[in-house]
């Protein structure tokens, strides 16, 4: 009987190399390896697997989880291979999954037994000397690496989890020698190797070690894992910074060097990168060279990434970063047997992807949708449905054109969400059953999990590298909250905010849950209700308005919407002139966002140009004076039954327009909602250019502080500066106010000036330039004879304001 330990480096493909032919040397009829033994089950399913994959350990009804990450060049992965092809038993060895999630991990810290080593060997960089000593010479030397990690280890103390968990895999190995296994090979963490050999504790010490340990259920299962995540920056402690080199490393036959400078060129190619196979060869020499420079016995990631920086890339970093992220890292996703254990709502999902012809990868891709297609509908939404689930596969982008029928995504799959859609698992056994039941509990006040980019902490008790404990420890609680009912089958207390439930609305709709509307609907006029807030009522009437088009755009039933739009707009309508008045500078920049939110919305709520309801007197044009003349449509406090019939919709608009013009009159409206009231008017056609005119001249008077004056005209333009080029009064109005400033009055409001007109377009500054410079040689020589000595200061000061040079 013989018992040989193999001390690895976790993700390390030399270690990988040496196990697997270690292996065929020794022929072992058993196999241990470091991991929960409650996978010994899912070990057969290997062979049917893509790496990089994690075996994922979760408690039913709980948020504790806990992931074991393998790679094609992990060696404990190359170990399972190897068992399952010759008919050799492979067992999981480390403490089970039960107790792991049942405690907090805690341990001692220790030092990093490979930054000791490669310090004794006269290396600053334990990774650099792990790949001159291990990766570079093609064998691991198992016996000098056990005699070097029992010197680091000499005096050490395991802490509690530690002691446990080694405890445990003594424990497995005397149990396999017992069950008569002649050949045993055990595959560990090189640190781990001095606690299995030599001098060991009794079964007694170790039993009495384990005995009373607390214990849960825990279920086990494979998931596909990315690169991207095995990558020590990515948050899951995987220790591995290089996933995608050591890959290379791994699976390249000969000349990795050679090899990887040439992936590299290609993937810079591919971004429009002239690279030749002259670069290559040059780049191949510089990375033998700084090797050889250094001592190396092969160019490691340092040298051939500064032959890529310097040769392939010339100097340019955001390409050399591009070269990281796809190369260094990579954007491999694995992929899982069919025969793996699944909830039923993550094997739902499978199906449902397969029939929208939707594939998973790691990398981001833009989907473009067109929902008059019908697979392009059930794509948008499938994706709508794991939104509300918590599961961003899908992130809405910016549509390119015009039409409500366009939706862009980008997609990207992330491992964590199998545990998402784990968590759901309770609310329903299909994606849209879940995400009824899901949209069902937030109309209800319940909590929506954070997503998986939000502040969910998952244990991974089996991903460290470099041979060092795996991070000890159980899963800490994620951020996912648990989906249903409160404790005691009551409702939660109300959470979400009457603008949350609108959205919640439009996102029911957008996912066709026609299960879920009622509820959300009749919790949304419930508390729209009895929210007096006005702020409240902004916020959440654009929701509504887009939801109510959905009717029409995606098929999608959206009665009752149209009758709690227009109650809230009334209500907006009422409640508004006292909240715009007497509020600070902070509280009119919030309005003036939602006033145009609202603005934007109202008209939707109007039938195209040509419509029957369109006609009529209340499609009247404003006089040419500048006020709207007699017959104007009902006051904000007129009664709404007084609309006629059959025009709701345009009454919705007109009575929505008197409001602000009611609004627009008030004193002590602060400027900056003033002036943004005064172009909607304008660009609605309620004020003629004259009549905007006039009100920005009294705006900008001598009676008015200068700071006022700024602020409305800040208001007024909006970031567009097409009006100051094409009407010539208003321009007018604006040089003279500037120039009839007194220097201390011109400092004080220089900062809102800046603001205002670095919101235009350059080709708008340019041409009000030029207006400028042609209206001072021109019309203003008509008005008055100018000095012009005397006003070339404020020209100048003008000019630079506008950021126009003068020519």
């Amino acid at each position: 009987m013989s018992v040989t330990v193999l001390g690895v480096r976790h993700h390390g493909p030399g270690s990988a190399r040496a196990v697997r032919a270690e292996l065929a040397r020794l022929r072992p009829d058993a196999i241990l390896i470091e991991g929960p033994p409650e996978a010994d089950p899912l070990i057969a399913l290997a062979p049917e697997m893509e790496p990089p994959v994690a075996l994922l350990a979760h408690v039913p009804g709980s948020t504790r989880s806990a992931f074991w990450p393998f790679a094609l060049f992990s060696p404990e992965w190359q170990a399972i291979l190897y068992g399952t092809a010759e008919g050799v038993p492979v067992r999981f060895v480390d403490l089970p999954a039960v107790h792991t999630l049942a405690t907090d991990g805690g341990g001692t810290a220790h030092a990093d037994p490979l930054g000791e080593l490669a310090a004794a060997a006269g290396y600053d960089d334990p990774e650099r000397w792990w790949e001159d000593v291990v990766e570079h010479r093609g064998d691991t030397p198992f016996q000098t690496i056990a005699e070097a990690m029992a010197a680091v280890r000499e005096g050490h103390q395991p802490g509690p989890h530690e002691a446990r968990r080694e405890a445990h895999m003594r424990r497995c190995l005397r149990a396999a020698v017992k069950e008569g296994f002649e050949r045993v090979a055990v595959v560990c963490g090189a640190w781990h190797v001095p606690a299995l050999t030599g001098a060991l504790p009794s079964a007694t010490a170790d039993n009495a070690l384990l005995r009373g340990l607390p214990k849960v259920k825990a279920e086990l299962t494979w998931v596909p894992w990315t690169y991207g995540r095995l990558a020590s920056h990515s948050g899951y402690g995987a220790g591995v910074t290089s996933p995608g080199w050591y890959h290379h490393l791994f699976t390249a036959p000969d000349r990795p060097v050679e090899r990887w400078l040439t992936s590299a060129a290609a993937a810079l190619r591919q971004e429009g990168t002239a690279v030749s196979p002259a670069h290559v060869i040059e780049a191949v020499r510089l990375a033998e060279t700084l090797a050889a420079l250094r001592g190396r016995p092969l160019a490691g990631l340092g040298e051939v990434t500064e032959a890529v920086r310097a040769v392939l890339c010339d100097g340019d970093e955001l390409l050399v970063r591009l070269v990281q992220r796809r190369l260094v890292v990579g954007d491999r996703l694995g992929s899982v047997s069919p025969r793996t254990p699944m909830v039923p709502l993550q094997r739902d999902l499978r199906e449902q992807q397969r029939r929208a012809k939707l594939g998973v990868e790691a990398l981001e891709r833009e989907l473009d949708l067109d929902l008059r297609k019908p697979l392009d509908l059930t794509r948008s939404r499938l994706l709508h449905r794991l939104r509300l689930l918590g599961v961003e596969w899908g992130r809405p982008g910016e549509a390119r054109g015009r039409g409500t029928f366009r939706e862009v995504w980008r997609l990207a799959w992330r491992p964590e969400y199998d545990l998402v859609l784990i968590e759901s698992a309770a609310l329903g056994s299909t994606v849209e059953s879940a995400a009824t039941q899901r949209a069902r509990a937030l109309a209800r006040g319940a909590s929506a999990p954070a997503g998986p980019g939000g502040a969910a902490a998952h244990g991974s008790p089996g991903s460290a590298a470099r041979g060092l404990p795996r991070p000890g420890s159980a899963a800490r609680p994620s951020a996912h909250g648990v989906p249903g009912a409160a404790p005691g089958g009551t409702a939660p207390e109300p959470a979400v905010s009457l603008a949350e439930l609108a959205g919640l609305v439009e996102r029911c709709l957008l996912a066709d849950l026609g299960g879920a509307l009622p509820q959300v609907l009749a919790a949304l006029s419930d508390r729209a209700a009895l929210d007096t807030d006005v702020t409240h009522l902004l916020a959440a009437l654009p929701s509504m308005v887009r939801a109510q088009r959905y009717g029409d755009v995606r098929g999608t039933p959206a009665d009752g919407l149209e009758a709690i739009a227009e109650s809230m707009l009334d209500r907006i309508r009422a409640g508004l002139p006292a909240a715009v008045t007497g509020i600070s500078d902070e509280a009119a920049a919030g309005l003036v966002g939602q006033l145009e939110a609202v603005h934007a919305a109202v008209a939707l709520l109007t039938p195209p140009p040509g419509d029957p309801a369109s006609s009529g007197p209340a499609g009247e044009s404003p006089a040419d004076g500048g006020d709207r003349p007699p017959g104007s449509p009902p006051q904000p406090d007129a009664p709404d039954a007084e609309a006629p019939a059959g025009r709701g919709r345009v009454a919705a608009r007109e009575r929505w327009l008197a409001t602000l013009r009611a609004v627009c009159d008030r004193p002590r409206l602060h400027a900056l909602i003033e002036g943004r009231l005064v172009r909607l008017l304008l660009d609605a056609g309620e004020l003629t250019p004259s009549g905007a005119g006039e009100r920005m001249a009294r705006s900008m008077s001598r009676g008015n502080p200068p700071a006022r004056a700024a602020a409305w005209v800040e208001g007024f333009m909006a970031g567009k500066g097409l009006l100051l080029v094409h009407d010539s009064r208003l321009l007018t109005l604006v040089d003279d106010w500037l120039t009839g400033l007194t220097p201390e009055e011109f400092t004080g409001v220089l900062p809102l000036l800046r603001r205002t007109f670095s919101r235009f377009e350059a080709p708008e500054r340019r041409a009000i330039g030029q207006r400028v410079r042609a209206s001072g040689g021109e019309e203003e020589g008509r008005r008055r004879q100018v000095d012009e000595g005397r006003a070339a200061p404020a020209v100048r000061t003008v000019e630079m304001i506008l950021g126009v040079a003068r020519g």
